[in-house]
């Protein structure tokens, strides 16, 4: 059997292999693995009598589902080498130790047979969809020498600049790869997914009260929740503890969810409000109007007249003088630039809503407050104008008193962590010269402003890099890397980024499966599967707690795969050294060292431990300057590999409304933060700041541009050829768009609202659908001024008329054997929604506009069911 194994192994090795040839070869290789004896395989096998008479030894070991941004801890069961399930860690505050379907859905992702085994090389020097790649299996050494020569090409030609290193999903090892690989070489690329998830969201948050990150919710205490298209029981963030704690909440709370969809939440709400795509803001200003108009802000926390008589009256301007504001600023001037004119019949006519259930769950929340919460998600502020609407939204809760207060909406206590030792050191002229160039997304442009934090250019613009890429502006891209990213699948205007990869001359993917992006390398290297084979930390917050939980290899790797943000720098680093670039391997041995015995790491294994121990040491070592400052004494590492959790103190609102980290240090209903951010923007670019509003698609001008406020909703084509409005929707069984090569994916798709199972459906209102001579089950065509999907038509009054809405997660034509409908002839099961969605983006955040009805469609019946 040895000599058959070793033989089939060296044939795989040698012989160039085709698409189909790929799954197949790997396929009787793992099959070859698996007859020879593999530990990890055994169930599947025969076993021997001896192996028969074994004892079975069960335990339950730590790590971290990453199925989501919640970043659940949670413990796998491992009977004999083997992962056989999976559960909450119950050492876990966050999430009351209990799990959404998600984690369960990793099990088939680990052992599915359809991921990279080995590394791959191109030889098929075409690329394009319709061209087979025609990989070869080579080894690590072999993988790491001609990606480090390529790189070294680049230094050659004083042209490290044009090397980029893109960023999916990741770990809080994030930085190493990230960013002190792409800066020691002597980039600026270090780019990230960030403005594909969430960033106009953050972007409400921080003009408002300075906080640029994900809020907490105090729903134990909540006493209203007014959701803005977040589905927080199947697909928004904290989905664990939701579940959880929803029946108290549904006790003691009233709940209304504005969503043109009636999601999983909707279903379980007291108010639906069914608003019409990307019109969220226009329903938010009539709620504030009402607030204001009924007399029923917090006047504890905004303040009051100074007569005590309430003179917001619709249509009329108040004077400034007249209001004594407490912890807030600038609400007068909101109400006069922005909110007199703007009633409940006003809204009505825009967003859908019908002026009675306005002003009732206006008066119903603001009652309620300040145990209220205004629970912003990316469904209102990923639009095209969303920043604006994220504000109004966030300031709901400001009006009510419910930021930074028991039952509201909170920030986060913080977890002790360690980031990446100083880099600079390391740098040579080249590299610091090279990495202040300008980076290749177009970030701080007049027309990208991205102005996270406050900062022109600070944050990324994800998406615009395919088209920078190919427009060769500011430069071209020689060589680039990417992990744990499939943005030729998860980014709208797909085809673009089809371009952009096969405008790379040189393009490594470190991944599990084989995806899309993956047919465009000229190297694709196996990664670790995050929750069972890589050695990580992670940073969140539910329940009012933070938490740092660790991942940890619970089980052997079956394949000869390496952990993508510490194994495979290291690996880089020392082939670089080789090749007389030793900066980066000098810096991994010289700043990294065990706390416990002081050793520098001698292989990229011991990196990987290393650097997590190094991370994490506040959290579990007496001897660190923050031990037991933020939360548990957890008694060494030992005990935190053991647990797998550490957990804060339980944050208790109160304190940051004293102070917040806004340019007044109050919560800005006038915001000059904003204000501050946008003329120092139109400065660099020698402009006004109304000019930029025209550069970034915004309507408003002048005093308006300060304040939140309505934004018409920006739509691409026209009604009379597109007459339906498409929006999207996310899966409680999406592992971040990473489920679809499970079958338990596939055979459960009617646990989302609508959906149904193996296949995939676009759903229409049957009023819609009538007019059209639409059946369940017919086959049509969604065509959007960008491209065309083929899909299912499933008649569900669960969908506003005049929309039209399709879960994400299918149409793969890669991925695998499940995935894709016939992953050889790249025939995609279903239709990947970033085909019909167009490229845009809320450009003062730079984030992707893949909500609020950003484009028309319209549906042609191809067949009847």
């Amino acid at each position: 059997m040895k000599m058959k194994l070793e033989g089939q192994v060296e044939e795989v090795v040698n012989k160039k292999v085709t698409r189909r040839g790929f799954l197949k070869g790997m396929g009787g290789l793992s099959m070859a693995a698996l007859m020879a004896g593999s530990p990890m395989l055994k169930y599947f096998a025969m076993a021997s009598p001896e192996e028969a008479q074994k004892e079975l030894v069960s335990k339950w070991i730590a790590s971290t589902c990453q199925g989501c941004t919640s970043w659940c801890p949670v413990q796998v069961k491992v009977i004999n080498g083997r992962a056989v399930a999976l559960r909450g860690n119950p050492y876990s505050k966050a999430n009351h130790g209990e799990i959404c379907p998600r984690p369960h859905l990793a099990l088939q992702q680990v052992y599915d047979p359809d991921r990279i085994k080995v590394p791959m090389k191109r030889t098929n020097p075409k690329k394009g969809r319709n061209e087979d790649p025609r990989f070869v299996p080579i080894t690590w050494e072999e993988a790491m020498d001609m990606i480090a020569e390529k790189m070294m090409e680049l230094r050659a030609s004083n042209e490290t600049h044009k090397f980029v290193l893109f960023r999916g999903r990741y770990s809080y090892m994030r930085d190493i790869i990230y960013s002190a690989l792409p800066k020691i070489f002597g980039s600026p690329n270090g780019i990230s997914h960030s403005a594909i998830c969430a960033e106009a969201e953050k972007f409400g948050a921080y003009y408002t009260e300075g906080y640029w990150d994900y809020r907490d919710y105090d729903l134990e205490n909540t006493r209203y929740v007014l959701s803005w298209g977040a589905d927080p029981l199947a697909s928004n963030r904290q989905v664990p503890h939701a579940i959880s704690i929803w029946k108290k909440v549904k006790k003691q709370a009233k709940i209304a969810v504005v969503d043109p969809r009636l999601s999983a939440t909707a279903v379980k709400a007291d108010e639906w409000l069914p608003v019409i795509p990307g019109e969220d803001g226009a329903l938010a200003t009539a709620i504030a109007h009402v607030i204001l108009v009924e007399g029923l802000w917090n006047r504890e926390f905004v303040g009051d007249f100074v007569d005590g008589k309430n003179a917001f009256v619709p249509g009329k301007t108040v004077d400034e003088s007249s209001f004594k504001e407490n912890y807030t600023y600038g609400l007068v001037k909101w109400w006069n630039i922005e909110l007199k004119d703007r009633t409940p019949e006003w809204a009505e006519k825009i967003c859908g809503v019908s002026a009675e259930q306005i002003r009732r769950v206006a008066t119903d929340f603001a009652k309620a407050g300040p145990y209220a919460i205004s629970w912003l998600s990316p469904g209102a502020s990923m639009q095209v104008r969303g920043g604006y609407t994220a504000m109004i939204t966030h300031a709901l809760n400001g009006l009510v008193g419910s930021t930074d207060h028991e039952g509201g909406v909170v920030q986060k206590t913080k977890v002790p962590a360690y980031s990446i030792p100083d880099i600079k050191p390391y740098q040579d002229e080249m590299a610091k010269k090279n990495s202040k160039k300008p980076k290749i997304d177009q970030r701080g442009t007049l027309h990208f402003p991205s102005l996270k934090k406050g900062k022109s250019g600070g944050g990324v613009v994800t998406n615009n890099a395919a088209d920078a890429i190919i427009k060769e502006d500011p430069y071209d891209v020689k060589v680039a890397i990417a992990y744990w990213a499939n943005f030729t699948f998860s980014c709208s205007g797909t085809d673009r980024w089809e371009r952009a990869l096969q405008k790379i001359p040189f393009f490594v993917h470190i991944t599990t499966h084989a995806s899309e992006m993956s047919h465009f390398a000229d190297i694709v290297l196996p990664a670790a599967h995050q929750l069972f084979e890589k050695w990580s930390f992670l940073k969140s917050k539910q329940n009012l707690y933070g938490y740092a939980s660790l991942t940890q290899p619970v089980i052997e790797p079956m394949w000869d795969v390496r952990q993508d943000e510490t194994e495979i720098p290291w690996l880089l680093a020392e082939k670089l050294a080789q090749k007389g670039f030793d900066n980066l391997y000098r810096y991994f041995k010289e700043q990294f060292k065990d706390p416990e015995t002081g050793k520098a790491p001698t292989n990229s294994k011991e990196f990987a431990v290393t650097a997590v121990k190094m991370f994490t040491r506040s959290c579990w070592d007496p001897t660190d300057k923050n031990y037991g400052k933020y939360g548990e004494k957890l008694k060494g590492w030992a005990d935190f590999v053991e647990k797998g959790v550490w957990n804060s103190h339980r944050f208790k609102p109160g304190k940051i409304r004293e102070k917040y980290k806004t340019k007044t240090g109050k919560f800005e209903f006038y915001s000059l933060t904003l204000k501050e951010a946008l003329e120092k923007h139109a400065k660099k670019h020698h402009t006004t700041v109304d000019a930029v509003l025209e550069a970034t698609q915004y309507t408003a001008r002048g005093e308006q541009a300060f304040v939140p406020h309505y934004e018409p909703a920006y739509r691409w084509g026209d009604p009379s050829e597109y007459p339906f409005i498409f929006f999207e929707h996310r899966s409680r069984l999406n592992r971040e768009g990473r489920s679809a090569n499970c079958l338990w994916y596939q055979a459960h798709k009617n646990a989302d609202p609508g959906d149904e199972n193996w296949d995939d459906v676009l759903k229409i209102n049957p009023v819609d659908a009538q007019k059209l001579g639409l059946k369940n089950g017919d086959k049509i065509k969604v065509v959007s001024p960008t491209g065309s999907i083929v899909v299912k038509a499933k008649l569900w009054e669960g969908v506003r008329p005049g929309t039209v809405t399709k879960c994400y997660g299918q149409g793969h034509w890669a991925y695998g054997r499940i995935a894709a409908f016939d992953f050889h002839k790249r025939i995609p099961r279903g239709g990947n929604n970033n085909v019909i969605l167009p490229p845009d983006y809320d450009r003062l955040s730079g984030s992707t506009a893949r909500h609020g009805g950003v484009t028309r469609v319209k549906i042609e019946k191809i067949s009847q069911a």
